[in-house]
């Protein structure tokens, strides 16, 4: 049946309650909108984080990798400088 025609056979009563009904519903809607959207923004923050800390991580692997490279160095100066030592001897 056409909702129009369903509409018009209604009482004002019906109507009313009808009216009521979609209210209820409409504040149901917007409660459960409103906890999706803090979702999606606690998401959106813990996806800032997660990216602030790669990017931490990245750079802490450059700061390893500079010191490997010092430590490196230092032991081959140590063994440069052992080398020289007992071949003065």
């Amino acid at each position: 049946m056409n909702i129009k025609k369903t509409l018009k056979k209604m009482s004002k009563l019906e109507l009313i309650e009808l009216l009521a009904e979609q209210e209820e519903e409409i504040q149901t809607l917007k409660l459960k909108l409103e906890e999706q959207e803090k979702r999606i923004e606690q998401r959106t923050i813990q996806l800032e984080e997660f990216g602030n800390i790669a990017q931490a991580a990245l750079a802490l692997n450059g700061v390893f990798e500079a010191a490997q490279k010092a430590a490196d160095q230092y032991v081959d100066s140590i063994k440069v400088m052992t080398e020289e030592k007992m071949e003065g001897e």
